[in-house]
C-alpha cells in the first residue's frame, strides 16, 4: 500500500465531530424551548379542553322535561347513566330523574340564587349546592372519598350526578330502612339529610313535604312513561347486539 493510499484511509475514517456538535446544539436548543414553552402551552390546551368539556359543551336541558321518553330520546346517554346507577345502588331510573328535575331542572351548572345585601347588592349563596343533583360540598366530599376522587368526577356531569343520587339513597336505605320504591321518603332524607330526617325536621316544613309529594308523583309518572319506551334505549350502541345485549324492562 503506497503513501497515497494511506492519505485516503485517513480521510475516510476521520470522525465527523463538527456534525455531531451541530446535532447536539440543535437538540439542546429544542430541549430548552420545550422546557420554557412546553408546559405553558400544555396548560393552555388543558384549560381550553376543560372549559369546553365542563362548561360550553354541557348539554341543554331537555325540551320536554315532563316526558321521560322524550328526555332519553334527546339525551340517550342519560339512560345509560341512570341504568348504571340503578344497577350499582338500587334507586330506580325514574326516581333518579325525578330528583334531578326538582333539584336543578336538568341544568348542569345550577346553583342556589345569591342573597342580596341591602336589598340590591348580590351577596353570598345560601348553600354550596351545585350541579344536576345539587350536591352540597360536604356530601360531595364524602362521595368522592368513598368512590374515588378523579379529576373528571364533577357535579356538572350527569353520569356522576346520577351516581351520587344512587349512592346517597343507598346509604339512606341502609341506615334508615327507607325502601327504594318510596320516592317521597327518599327525597325527604335527601333534602333534609339523614340526620334531619331522623329528627323529623321536615315535619315543621310544609313546603318541603309538599315538594317531596311532587317528587313522588313525578317519579311514578316517569316510571309509567319509561315502561312504554325503555326498549328504545337498550342495545342502541353499535357494539351492543344479541346475544351480548338484550332489551328488557328494568325492574322497578
Amino acid at each position: 500500500m503506497g503513501p497515497g493510499d494511506d492519505s485516503l484511509v485517513g480521510k475516510f475514517w476521520r470522525p465527523a465531530r463538527p456534525h455531531k456538535r451541530k446535532r447536539q446544539t440543535r437538540r439542546n436548543l429544542w430541549q430548552s424551548r420545550i422546557k420554557w414553552y412546553g408546559l405553558p402551552v400544555l396548560g393552555l390546551v388543558v384549560g381550553i379542553w376543560a372549559t369546553l368539556r365542563f362548561s360550553l359543551l354541557a348539554p341543554d336541558p331537555p325540551v320536554n322535561p315532563n316526558d321521560l321518553c322524550e328526555i332519553f330520546r334527546e339525551h340517550t346517554v342519560w339512560y345509560d347513566y341512570a341504568k348504571k346507577s340503578q344497577e350499582r345502588w338500587g334507586t330506580p331510573i325514574a326516581t333518579q330523574m325525578a330528583f334531578v328535575y326538582y333539584e336543578s331542572s336538568f341544568r348542569s351548572h345550577a346553583r342556589p340564587p345569591r342573597t342580596q345585601l341591602w336589598g340590591f347588592i348580590p351577596w353570598s349563596r345560601p348553600t354550596t349546592a351545585y350541579g344536576y343533583a345539587q350536591a352540597l360540598d360536604p356530601a360531595w366530599g364524602e362521595y368522592l372519598a368513598a368512590n374515588g376522587d378523579g379529576i373528571f368526577t364533577v357535579r356538572t356531569d350527569m353520569e356522576y350526578a346520577l351516581d351520587f343520587v344512587g349512592w346517597y339513597n343507598h346509604l339512606t336505605n341502609r341506615q334508615l330502612g327507607i325502601p327504594f320504591y318510596n320516592p317521597r321518603q327518599l327525597y325527604l332524607a335527601y333534602h333534609e339529610g339523614r340526620g334531619g330526617y331522623a329528627r323529623k325536621t321536615f315535619a315543621r316544613k310544609p313546603e318541603v313535604t309538599a315538594l317531596a309529594s311532587r317528587v313522588q308523583a313525578r317519579a311514578f309518572r316517569y316510571d309509567n312513561q319509561l315502561k312504554s319506551c325503555e326498549q328504545e334505549f337498550q342495545c342502541w350502541r353499535w357494539y351492543q347486539f344479541w346475544p351480548f345485549c338484550s332489551a328488557n324492562p328494568s325492574p322497578q
